[in-house]
């Protein structure tokens, strides 16, 4: 093989022991876990709300803003579950830029995926021991899913792995719910292929070991748009859409069927602004449909504490070196303004 083998990493099990969770982290993550489930199960109406940066980059902000997060919680905890989004690591179209914190926990040094493996522990434990949040993060290396896998509410699988068997059957066997986004280019048959693939058993090898899955319940749909053969976007979160997305679960007999709606990437033509209103358009389909209140249990927003986004270097506290995120103030707003509508 053409590759230079640099230096052994420490497995999952090791990084556990040296920056373990405590008793009561453990306990807060079960009772958020029951609390996430239930909605997906449709023993709780509550509207899940999966929202923060596209990329975690920098530990001080990235803590900054889920302190806001936590104090907007306290205020619509009747209404809304809010996952905050730690995203560590970032798929890259032609493998060129950022990759996360994964790869780069400083993104103005060199790559150094033990530091990245630290820090990004560090700070999903400092989220939940401080805030009381467990977070979602996007499962792009499944295996690398152990060097978290306590500390995770919530996974996704994205639009550019989604077709891959290996993320697939290893979603069969987490025990969080985990959204399958539709692929890049739309078709939601592949989207429903993979949900029924994570919520089935399977044989397969995982980290060595010759291991069986018992299915992923909770594996669901996520929208997020998609680019059509001329290379336009093209959204998939109206009311007709989600019509449809409910027939193909329909005839699936799937368990807990459930969309959550990303609305950035494709559905927003990455015009972060555009996330407020597709939101608002989202709880109000699902006024008007009783299936399609039912069916969408959620959100993903791309937020920050600063608007827009930055290149790397550029340091501006709170923005966005990856996609362009909606800054703070309107956030709250947002969050306060879809509890009102629910």
């Amino acid at each position: 093989m053409n590759l230079e083998f640099y230096r052994k990493l420490p497995i999952p099990m090791k990084i556990k022991e040296e920056y373990p969770v405590t008793e009561a982290m453990s306990e807060c993550k079960k009772n958020r876990d029951d609390e996430i489930k239930a909605v997906f199960e449709g023993r709780s109406d509550k509207f899940l709300l999966v929202i923060g940066p596209c990329s975690a980059d920098h530990k001080e902000p990235v803590l900054d803003y889920i302190s806001r997060l936590r104090i907007v919680q306290d205020k619509v905890k009747d209404k809304i579950i809010i996952i905050p989004r730690i995203y560590t690591n970032k798929p890259r179209t032609t493998g060129a830029g950022y990759k996360g914190m994964l790869h780069q926990p400083n993104p103005d040094e060199k790559p150094d995926m033990l530091k990245g493996i630290i820090a990004i522990r560090e700070l999903h434990m400092t989220a939940l021991k401080d805030y009381g949040f467990t977070c979602a993060d996007e499962m792009l290396y499944p295996d690398n899913h152990r060097y978290l896998s306590d500390l995770l509410a919530y996974v996704a699988v994205g639009a550019r792995s989604v077709e891959n068997q290996e993320h697939r059957l290893v979603a069969s066997g987490l025990d969080v719910p985990v959204g399958m986004k539709n692929p890049t280019g739309g078709d939601l048959n592949v989207m429903m292929n993979s949900i029924k693939a994570a919520q089935s058993s399977h044989t397969f090898i995982y980290r060595g070991w010759e291991v069986k899955s018992s299915g992923n319940p909770y594996a669901h749909a996520i929208l997020r748009g998609y680019v059509d053969f001329a290379n336009k976007n093209v959204s998939n979160y109206h009311y007709e859409d989600l019509l449809k997305v409910y027939s193909l679960y329909a005839e699936s007999g799937l368990a807990n069927p459930s969309v959550v709606v990303d609305t950035n990437h494709s559905n927003s033509s990455k015009k972060y602004m555009e996330q407020m209103r597709i939101a608002k358009e989202i709880i109000t389909s699902r006024s008007q449909n009783a299936d399609i209140k039912k069916m969408v249990k959620g959100l993903m927003i791309e937020s920050y504490i600063e608007d827009g986004s930055q290149g790397i270097g550029e340091h501006v506290y709170g923005k966005s070196i990856t996609d362009p995120c909606l800054g703070w103030e309107k956030t709250e707003n947002l969050i306060y303004e879809l509890a009102d509508k629910l």
